[in-house]
């Protein structure tokens, strides 16, 4: 599974940090993001040594033991800004 955020509906109130602190992370725009952590693939997944892009651009990698967690935080969300999609 593979999760992102469209920033142009994210509300910035971080309750995704709070659920799932492995997959989502805050900004100095004061907006959220989706990460690909070295603890669960092996190396961070980085663009130009900072946060994964925006939007789709951005989307990473769900472990399985994050799916659960990815899941309410989307449910949670006040934005309905984050996306799960099921790899074929």
């Amino acid at each position: 599974m593979k999760v992102w955020i469209d920033q142009d509906l994210c509300t910035g109130d971080g309750l995704c940090e709070e659920i799932a602190p492995d997959i989502f992370f805050g900004q100095d725009d004061g907006l959220y993001y989706v990460k690909e952590s070295a603890v669960h693939f092996g190396e961070d997944k980085a663009f130009d040594g900072v946060a994964n892009p925006a939007g789709a651009d951005g989307m990473a990698r769900l472990p399985d033991s994050q799916v659960e967690a990815a899941i309410e935080a989307a449910e949670e969300c006040p934005g309905e800004c984050i996306f799960i999609e099921i790899e074929a």
